[in-house]
């Protein structure tokens, strides 16, 4: 639903309605659930994870085969019994058991394939499963932050449960559907071959089944795909109320989106409605077909048997497959359904698998036990989209222990920087050195190993406190988290908890307070013990008291560490070596505190302002400013 802006050109005394927001009213056209029913370069790639099981599945396909042919065999053993053993009246006793022995001794042969069709193709069903979600997970892992960026971590993991799944199905099925051919076939080649006569008659009614499902298929798609679109618009509804209840409660919106959820529920239920019509319209007339075959045997076939044109042991067959006919007919139907799902699915996964991993190490990169802290940024030119650059053609240098600060407004390339430092992101132009050298020339573990950041939005793991304080070093002892949390002021609160530092988080920690989590993701920073610590507005969501506890403890903590700040208040930042002021990508003052106030700068003007924050100050009170200095000098 769209909101119009107001037409001038109206009528007076005519009033445009006001649309209501609708709540969770977007569906996803990426998830398409139907894809081609074949798909080459999709089976081409599921053959290549299928290599590591060609015997497993040659066993499972053998096993089908054989069950199958048991079950081909089974109507033709009692047409033996019944014709050669029960004639006129009187049993041939021993033939009977001869027939008998046979019977069982094929019943135990189809059960026998029978387990090793469904544990084999089954255990090989799920290890595919297990190694797809492993390959995805590890491939995400390693990942570069610009995809990310840009995809939605809900469609990721439909890919990694749902689609992952369908490929599951489909192989599973796929296996199946050889014995339902063969099945099938051999029905069709016995019944000719018992009586040419009576088989073809039989088998009239295929051909009405067949054209029942051209016109039926097209149609239920049509209708199963409109129900999976409300279903997923329904349950967006549902979620979204569920997360925004807290604004809901607040702006008094309770019945009118009862209302809107209640309409969107409404359509749902008539779609799977209108989908449940065409499921259960296909069954039964699979079933009167079938009971229609079977009269056909029973009236023809009875008649044949009065003429003694056919035998009775042969009506009896006839009668079993004619039971059996409609069965692969129906799960070869379902495969096609079951095809569509697998291309779509397949589709998908392969094109998450095959994201090119922008960031990634050289083959002879360097992996230094030891650097000096250094950090360099020589004409770095980068952003995140091509032709908009977010730092242009930036150079500073700092020196191994300093404490370099960097302020700006938003947008101005401050956490752009940070995120070079780490390379999760590549430059465009020129190169950043940390410890002396390009970050392109280490691994990436290195740099892991020997810069520690603390984020403005901590993220916390669903494990105890003491487990996630440990999070970056495994070997670090309980007493280094104790000195870490009591110098980020962190010790007192755990210990008021009821299980102190084994007190387990939830979800991304919501059972604490943010800026609990905040001096928890501080404690862990400095247990990791790394040579450069990199803060981007980490204080920016705790209270200005323990904003200055962490600062005090920061105070000697940095000592011999290398500090890059990206500082939320001005206030905060007064005792950093070095201040580097950014705007607009560019760097147009750097000095520490004093002298930037003695240069009466950008910097010194927004300070005298007692503007709390870079964040706080207005574009175009940044814009006078360096105009009115632009014009002094």
């Amino acid at each position: 639903m769209s909101i119009q802006s107001a037409d001038n050109s109206q009528r007076p005394g005519k009033r445009r309605p006001v649309p209501l927001a609708v709540v969770g009213s977007q569906t996803s056209q990426d998830e398409v659930i139907f894809g081609r029913a074949f798909d080459k370069w999709v089976i081409t790639r599921f053959l290549g994870h299928l290599a590591p099981y060609k015997l497993r599945i040659c066993i499972g396909v053998t096993a089908v085969l054989v069950y199958t042919l048991t079950q081909l065999s089974i109507p033709l053993i009692v047409r033996a019994t019944i014709d050669n053993s029960l004639v006129d009246g009187i049993s041939n006793r021993e033939m009977l058991h001869n027939f008998i022995s046979l019977f069982f001794a094929i019943v135990v042969v189809n059960y026998i394939a029978n387990h090793f069709m469904e544990t084999i193709v089954g255990r090989t069903a799920q290890d595919l499963l297990f190694n797809l979600r492993r390959a995805m997970y590890s491939h995400l892992q390693h990942i570069s932050l610009s995809f990310m960026d840009k995809t939605e971590v809900g469609r990721l993991m439909s890919r990694l449960q749902g689609d992952v799944y369908a490929l599951q199905e489909f192989l599973e099925s796929s296996i199946f559907a050889v014995g339902d051919i063969v099945l099938l076939i051999g029905i069709v080649f016995v019944l000719l071959w018992l009586d040419p006569t009576l088989g073809a008659l039989t088998l009239s009614v295929v051909p009405i089944l067949f054209l029942m499902r051209i016109i039926w298929l097209p149609l239920a798609r049509k209708a199963f795909l409109a129900a999976r679109e409300a279903s997923s618009a329904t349950n967006g509804a549902l979620a979204e109320n569920v997360h925004g209840i807290r604004a809901i409660q607040e702006l008094v919106r309770e019945d009118i989106n009862f209302d809107l959820f209640e309409k969107k529920a409404k359509t749902n239920l008539l779609a799977h409605l209108r989908a449940s019509k065409f499921s259960n319209v296909i069954i039964p007339m699979v079933d009167t077909l079938t009971g229609g075959a079977m009269a056909i045997v029973i009236v023809v076939g009875g008649a044949m048997v009065l003429d003694k044109s056919i035998d009775i042991g042969v009506m009896v067959a006839f009668l079993f497959y004619v039971q059996r006919f409609f069965d692969p007919i129906r799960s070869l139907t379902l495969q096609y359904s079951t095809m569509q799902r697998a291309m779509a699915s397949g589709q998908r996964i392969f094109e998450v698998t095959d994201v090119d991993v922008d960031v990634k190490d050289k083959p002879n990169a360097e992996d230094p036990e030891e650097i000096d802290g250094s950090i360099a940024f020589r004409n770095v030119t980068f952003g995140y989209e091509p032709n908009h650059p977010i730092l242009k053609n930036i150079s500073f240098n700092i020196r191994p222990g300093e404490t370099v600060a960097l302020v700006g407004p938003t947008g101005s390339g401050k956490t752009s920087t940070t995120s070079l430092v780490h390379r999760f992101y590549d430059t465009w132009e020129g190169e950043v050195l940390v410890g002396g050298s390009n970050v392109r020339n280490v691994t990436q573990a290195s740099l892991g190993r020997h810069i520690a950041m603390v984020l403005q939005e901590p993220f916390l793991f669903s494990a105890s406190i003491e487990e996630n304080i440990r999070y970056a070093r495994t070997d670090a002892t309980s007493e280094d988290i104790v000195t870490a949390a009591k110098a980020v002021g962190a010790h007192d609160f755990i210990m008021r908890l009821e299980d102190g530092y084994g007190t387990q988080l939830d979800q991304r920690g919501i059972n604490l307070s943010f800026g609990q989590r905040q001096l928890i993701s501080f404690a862990r920073a400095l247990v990791a013990d790394a040579k450069i610590l990199v803060l981007d507005e980490a204080t920016a969501s705790v209270d200005s008291y323990t904003e200055l506890e962490i600062q005090r403890a920061l105070a000697h903590l940095l000592k011999g560490r290398t500090a890059l700040v990206i500082a939320h208040r001005l206030a905060t930042i007064r005792g950093a070596d070095r201040i580097i002021v950014l705007q607009d990508g560019h760097i147009i003052e750097q000095d520490d505190h004093d002298g930037l106030m003695a240069k009466d700068g950008l910097y010194a003007q927004l300070y005298r302002m007692n503007y709390a924050s870079f964040d706080d100050i207005p574009d175009d009170e940044i814009q006078r400013v360096l105009k009115n200095k632009k014009a002094s000098t």
